[in-house]
């Protein structure tokens, strides 16, 4: 991002028009394509791994910011498949949107498909759930505008999304008792050292 775009993102005043209480799901579709070059890729000449789930990442983000219309950050990718290699050469044509969002969060779809550029198949090759948060200048949370799902695909998605939430919620209270276990474990053993 340039001086130019952080100073006018800095000096914008969100009004009802501007973030309105609801969007639709539609409104936030976003995509992009990306050709795979040779420093995109393995030793076996596929899409490493990581630089894929930067292009995820991205696409989702796109999403987001179009929901938003506000600084956001990434607080999870919830779930990625990596479903079949995409190779040197391929079209990376990958397509987000909200699929619900919350108070400050939102969950964020992305899937990607790979085009042979000689023969025009394409192959589906990896889907996601990312996590993004709303946040001001200051990285304080705000209020998100719900989303609005408008055929039975994306209230499908919806709905899914509230359930990957609880599960989320789930797996973040067990590690962290987790955690509170083994450093209350650490702590006994500190204050209480065995002889040999």
């Amino acid at each position: 991002m340039s001086f130019s775009e952080i100073n006018h993102a800095s000096q914008m005043h969100f009004t009802p028009e501007s973030n309105p209480a609801s969007r639709t799901v539609a409104s936030t579709q976003s995509e992009m394509s990306e050709f795979v070059l040779p420093n995109d890729t393995n030793l076996l000449g596929h899409l490493l791994g990581g630089r894929l789930m930067h292009f995820i990442d991205l696409t989702g983000a796109m999403a987001a910011y179009r929901h938003a219309r506000t600084y956001i950050v990434t607080a999870a990718m919830d779930h990625i498949d990596f479903i079949r290699p995409v190779r040197l050469g391929d079209l990376l044509t990958l397509k987000s949107s909200v699929n619900r969002a919350f108070s400050t969060s939102m969950e964020v779809g992305v899937k990607a498909w790979a085009e042979d550029t000689c023969t025009g198949v394409m192959t589906h090759v990896a889907s996601a759930y990312l996590v993004f948060v709303a946040i001001d200048q200051d990285g304080h949370r705000i209020p998100l505008p719900e989303a609005i799902p408008g055929n039975a695909d994306e209230q499908r998605r919806y709905e899914g999304a509230l359930r990957r939430r609880k599960h989320r919620e789930t797996e973040s209270a067990h590690r962290k008792q987790a955690r509170l276990a083994s450093a209350a474990q650490e702590n006994a053993a500190e204050a209480n050292p065995q002889a040999d």
